[in-house]
């Protein structure tokens, strides 16, 4: 694979900042390439090859606080990362993937619903292939492929802006529920 130049990483780096405080500021309808560009920096032209496009953008806004997420829970520390015990990293990893969620829930919300499976593959599977570890760890018996889907379900985004924003359910109280729900599934 090739190294990104200096430059091209310095840009990069300049561009998602950027994106990232217009979407904070006045959430992904407000991505606009032009003022992204503007606020960054570069040329529109720049934004457009390495992005593609807005949504090109958005994805690059998810995959640089995936890659954050991702290494906490594989290599972070405990409760989150190795070294507690499979429900209490189960625990921490469900509550983390709800602010996860939460932090970027705009951008999930139009990733997740760009097509019927869009939210299957890449980091839905990494979440997936976790907890099934982690709840064949804590209960050998268990049906752990379709027990980290039922855990997985309430933290689709649709669910959760619907849930948050429709309803005014507070976070703390979905954590409370996937707590429980944790349990239930983790007790013998």
């Amino acid at each position: 694979m090739r190294r990104e130049r200096t430059d091209a990483a310095r840009n990069r780096a300049k561009i998602l900042a950027a994106a990232e405080a217009i979407v904070a500021a006045r959430g992904v309808q407000g991505l606009s390439m032009a003022e992204v560009a503007a606020a960054a920096g570069v040329g529109v032209g720049t934004l457009y090859r390495r992005f593609g496009d807005r949504s090109g953008l958005a994805y690059a806004l998810i995959d640089a606080r995936e890659r954050e997420f991702q290494a906490a829970f594989v290599e972070g520390p405990p409760p989150l990362g190795p070294g507690a015990e499979p429900a209490e990293r189960a625990r921490a990893f469900l509550r983390a993937l709800t602010d996860r969620t939460v932090e970027q829930l705009d951008l999930l919300l139009m990733a997740e619903t760009a097509g019927p499976t869009a939210r299957f593959g890449g980091a839905y599977d990494a979440y997936h292939a976790h907890l099934v570890m982690l709840i064949g760890l804590a209960r050998p018996e268990a049906d752990a492929y379709c027990l980290a889907d039922a855990l997985l379900a309430p933290l689709a985004a649709p669910l959760l802006a619907q849930r948050l924003r429709g309803c005014g359910v507070a976070v703390e109280r979905v954590k409370s529920a996937l707590d429980e729900l944790l349990a239930g599934v983790l007790a013998r």
